[in-house]
């Protein structure tokens, strides 16, 4: 309950409500992207600066080393499990967005952590990254396997040049090129190699202006969940369900791993978010091209207008308590 009190959550419950009454409130999209980069920038300080304080250790590769394993996992078990009731396309690009993660949503958590007076470390930004491109380069791999097993139409088939260039070298360059990413690697790196001192004369930007900016970025993003949600409502009732379930399933294997690995606390909730969390902004841009096929009211709806908001609103504060509980039986 005190994270719907939170001040950001609440102007993202107001979003969502302007948004459903239809209101013309609206972020100009000039403004959403510098909210976007700036919080990609303030992200990548914040990790840099905490990596310079700790610098590498065990702990920090089997952090990053479990990031790598659920970003493999999720969306293998995500194409296995939605192949049963949708076409492979279709089942690959949604394996893609619940096999990728949401920035917007580890930020948030990132705030949620911070309030609840746990430490997190700044190589969890670099988790976030690793966790990024499998999941794209996995559902290409079978899109590609599924067309050389003739599973094209007539109509993919006139479009099947357009097709060819979308190559697996062409994806990989996209993925790791990403300007979101380099922003993030960029700031993290400026973060790393000015240490304290930078991290002083950075506080007023990366820091107290932090809440305000997420404030409205996720104002923002609720007045996009409204509109997305009405275009869920059009998917199946088993792609409403598994867009509730998956991330409560993805969440529950992370935290098995991270016991397992003996991570952190506040590592563990990162991982159990991440794994958890679907990929709205990154995945959809390389999948419309990559995946023609695919029906955006699955990949993007579902993730954008079901988990997001549930994660934001519920699971961020559930896997946080179910991570405690946890940590106090060991």
């Amino acid at each position: 309950m005190q994270n719907l009190l939170d001040p950001a959550i609440l102007f993202f419950i107001f979003g969502v409500f302007a948004g459903a009454i239809r209101s013309n409130l609206e972020i100009p999209e000039s403004i959403a992207k510098f909210l976007s980069l700036y919080l990609l920038m303030a992200l990548g300080l914040k990790g840099g600066f905490a990596l310079a304080q700790s610098g590498l250790t065990l702990d920090i590769a089997l952090a990053l080393f479990s990031a790598i394993v659920m970003a493999i996992l999720v969306p293998l078990l995500a194409y296995v499990t939605l192949r049963r009731f949708i076409d492979g396309f279709n089942a690959a690009a949604m394996a893609a967005s619940y096999g990728s993660v949401s920035a917007v949503t580890f930020l948030t958590t990132m705030q949620y952590l911070e309030q609840e007076g746990m430490a997190f470390g700044g190589h969890m930004a670099v988790a976030m990254v690793l966790m990024e491109s499998p999941a794209i380069l996995i559902a290409i791999i079978f899109a590609n396997r599924l067309r050389q097993q003739g599973g094209l139409n007539a109509q993919t088939k006139q479009s099947m040049p357009a097709l060819k260039q979308t190559s697996m070298a062409s994806i990989l360059h996209e993925s790791f090129t990403n300007g979101a990413h380099l922003l993030l690697l960029g700031a993290m790196l400026v973060g790393l190699v000015s240490g304290e001192k930078g991290m002083t004369v950075m506080q007023p930007f990366s820091g107290d202006l932090f809440k305000g900016m997420l404030s409205f970025f996720l104002l923002d993003m609720g007045l996009i969940v409204a509109r997305s949600f009405r275009d869920a409502l059009h998917a199946s009732p088993v792609l409403l369900g598994y867009a509730v379930i998956a991330p409560l399933v993805h969440a529950g294997l992370a935290l098995g791993l991270a016991q397992l690995l003996r991570l952190a606390l506040a590592d563990t909730v990162l991982l159990m978010v991440l794994s958890a969390s679907a990929s709205y902004i990154v995945v959809p841009a390389v999948v419309r091209y990559a995946i023609s096929e695919a029906k955006p009211v699955y990949y993007l709806g579902l993730s954008l207008g079901i988990t997001f908001p549930l994660n934001i609103l519920i699971g961020i504060p559930l896997y946080t308590f179910v991570a405690k509980t946890c940590e106090g039986l060991l």
